[in-house]
C-alpha cells in the first residue's frame, strides 16, 4: 500500500490547488499552515524570485510568517473559526502599508521605511487567516506599466524571462504565476492589476471605487486608487475580494454597500447575459493575436447563452490624455508629502530648508516619478488648471456617463481586449507615451470607477493574452457570473499554434 504523502509534499501540492481546497486541507488538519508558509517560500526559491533573478519581493519575513502560521494552528486547535483564507500565503504590494516589513513604494525616498499601522485590507487577511509572507516588487510609486520604473531593479515575466510582468503591480502577478501563491493584493489607478494579470496569463480585479478601503495604501491618484487582487482563478480572486471589501469608518471614500458572496456565481448560467462588445476597444490595429483570442472569447459567450450586442463608447479615445492630467495632477499634490522631513529619505543641504527639499527629492524619486510630478504640477499651475485640469475633469464626466448609458440600455457587463499586446520584452519600450498606451484599454475603468476584471482568454507564442469584463459600480457579481462562465467555456481549449515557443 502506498503511504499518505509528508505534510510538506502535501503541501507543495495544495499551492497548486484552488483557495477554497487548499483551506478546507487546513482547516480539516491534513496540513498545518506552517506547512503552506515553508511551501511558499521554498517554492520562491526555486524559482529564483530573489533579486538576481525574477526580482519578485522586496522584503520577505519568513520568521514571523511562521509564527503567524503557528498561531493558526492553535486557533485550529480549539475549533476556533480560522478564516476564509486559513493558511494561505499572500503577498502583498510594497505601496500597502504592513507593520514589521518596509513599505518602499519603490522608491529610494521611502527606503527602509516601516509603517506604524497595517493597511484595512492587510488587517482583513490577517483576520481571515491568511499569513504574509513578503511585499512584491512595482513600479516606483505604481507609476509605470512594466515594473521597470522600480528603484530596485525590474521584476521578469515567469512565462518568459525577457519579458516583463506589466505593471505597476508586477511583483504581485509574477508571485502568483511563479506559483508562489494562489492569492496576492496589489493596486490600481489606471490598469495596474489587470494590465500585469493579463501579460502573465492569471486573473486580476479592479474592484468598484469605494467598494474596497484604501486606508493603508500610499496615495497615487486619489480619486482613481483602489486596492485589487490577483489570483490563479476567477474563484480565487472572488474569494480575496469577498475578504478585503467592505466599509471602512477610516476611509471617507468607503462605500456603505453590502458585499455579495462572489463566489456563489461559478455555477450561475449565462442565459439572458446581455454582454456589450464596445467597438472603441476593437480598433483595426489591434494586434491580431488579441482580436482573435477575444472573438473566440465572445463565441463561447455565446455558446453559454449570453447575447453579444455591439455598443459604443464615444469618449473612449480621450481616456489616456485625460488619465494622464488627472492622476498626474493628484500625484504632484499627493507625494508633496516625501519632503526628507517627517520619514524616509533626508540629503542634507548648505542651501537651507528649500536645498534639502530640493536635494532629497532629486535623489530620491526616479525618472518617471519626477517626469508624472511636474506634469502634474504643470497642468496645476495658474493659466493652466484651466485649458488642462478643469477640461480634464469635464471630459471625464463625460467617459462615466458612456459607462451608465450603455448599462442603462440594459447591458450587464462589456467584454474587451484587457491590452492591446502581449507581454513585451524588457527595455523594448523606450518612449513614455507608447508605454502609457499599454493602459488604453484599463484606464477608463479607473476614471469611470466602475469594476472590470481580467481573465486569461488564450496564448500567443507561448505569452498570455487577457480579456476584460467591466460591469457597472457595485455590480462586481455580475461581472463575476460572466467570468466564472468564460474560465470554465475555455478550459481545456486551444486555437492552433497556442501554447508553442
Amino acid at each position: 500500500m502506498k503511504p499518505p504523502p509528508r505534510a510538506p509534499d502535501l503541501a507543495r501540492k495544495l499551492l497548486a490547488q484552488p483557495l477554497t481546497e487548499c483551506v478546507a486541507c487546513v482547516r480539516e488538519g491534513g496540513a498545518l499552515p506552517s506547512d503552506l508558509v515553508s511551501a511558499a517560500f521554498d517554492r520562491a526559491d526555486d524559482v529564483g524570485a530573489g533579486r538576481e533573478s525574477l526580482n519578485i519581493f522586496l522584503a520577505t519575513d519568513r520568521v514571523r510568517a511562521t509564527e503567524s502560521a503557528k498561531e493558526l494552528t492553535a486557533l485550529i486547535g480549539r475549533a476556533e473559526a480560522p478564516g476564509n483564507l486559513a493558511g494561505a500565503p499572500v503577498a502583498v504590494k510594497d505601496n500597502i502599508a504592513t507593520l514589521h516589513m518596509p513599505t518602499t513604494c519603490g522608491s529610494k525616498v521611502l527606503e527602509g521605511y516601516v509603517s506604524p499601522y497595517e493597511a484595512t485590507v492587510v488587517r482583513r487577511l490577517r483576520a481571515n487567516g491568511a499569513v504574509i509572507i513578503g511585499k512584491t516588487n512595482m513600479d516606483e510609486f505604481a507609476m509605470g506599466s512594466s515594473t521597470e520604473n522600480s528603484a530596485y531593479g525590474p521584476t521578469r515575466n515567469p512565462v518568459d524571462i525577457r519579458r516583463v510582468p506589466g505593471g505597476s503591480s508586477g511583483g504581485s502577478a509574477a508571485a502568483v504565476a511563479a506559483g508562489i501563491v494562489r492569492l496576492a493584493l496589489g493596486s490600481e489607478t489606471g490598469g495596474s492589476v489587470r494590465q500585469p494579470a493579463s501579460f502573465c496569463g492569471i486573473v486580476g480585479v479592479k474592484p468598484t471605487y469605494g467598494r474596497v478601503s484604501r486606508y493603508g495604501l500610499v496615495a497615487f491618484g486619489s480619486s482613481l486608487d483602489q486596492v485589487g487582487v490577483l489570483g490563479r482563478s476567477v474563484e480565487d480572486t472572488a474569494i480575496g475580494l469577498e475578504v478585503i471589501a467592505g466599509c471602512d469608518q477610516l476611509d471617507s471614500t468607503s462605500a456603505d454597500v453590502p458585499v455579495p458572496r462572489y463566489e456563489l456565481e461559478k455555477n450561475a448560467r449565462l442565459d439572458g447575459l446581455v454582454i456589450g462588445k464596445p467597438k472603441e476597444y476593437y480598433p483595426e490595429g489591434l494586434d491580431p493575436r488579441v482580436a482573435e483570442r477575444c472573438e473566440r472569447a465572445l463565441d463561447a459567450f455565446r455558446e453559454l447563452g449570453a447575447e453579444v450586442r455591439d455598443v459604443s463608447l464615444p469618449h473612449t479615445s480621450y481616456s489616456i490624455p485625460v488619465y494622464y492630467v488627472v492622476a498626474p495632477a493628484e500625484a504632484s499634490s499627493n507625494l508633496a508629502r516625501f519632503d526628507g522631513v517627517r520619514y524616509g529619505l533626508r540629503v542634507a543641504s548648505e542651501s537651507g530648508l528649500t536645498g534639502m527639499y530640493e536635494a532629497t527629492r532629486a535623489r530620491g524619486f526616479g525618472p518617471e516619478v519626477t517626469r508624472r510630478v511636474m506634469l502634474g504640477t504643470y497642468v496645476l499651475s495658474a493659466g493652466y488648471y484651466d485649458a488642462y485640469y478643469k477640461k480634464a475633469q469635464s471630459v471625464r464626466t463625460l467617459i462615466a456617463q458612456d459607462f451608465r448609458d450603455v448599462f442603462l440600455s440594459g447591458v450587464d457587463v462589456l467584454f474587451t481586449p484587457t491590452t492591446p499586446t502581449p507581454a513585451f520584452e524588457l527595455g523594448a519600450v523606450k518612449d513614455p507615451y507608447e508605454m502609457y498606451l499599454s493602459d488604453i484599454f484599463t484606464a477608463s475603468a479607473n476614471l469611470a470607477g466602475v469594476p472590470a476584471i481580467s481573465v486569461p482568454i488564450g496564448t500567443a507564442s507561448g505569452l498570455p493574452i487577457g480579456g476584460q469584463i467591466i460591469a457597472g459600480h457595485f455590480e462586481e457579481s455580475a461581472m463575476f457570473r460572466a467570468a466564472f462562465g468564460l474560465e470554465r467555456a475555455l478550459a481545456g481549449k486551444a486555437l492552433p499554434g497556442e501554447g508553442s515557443a
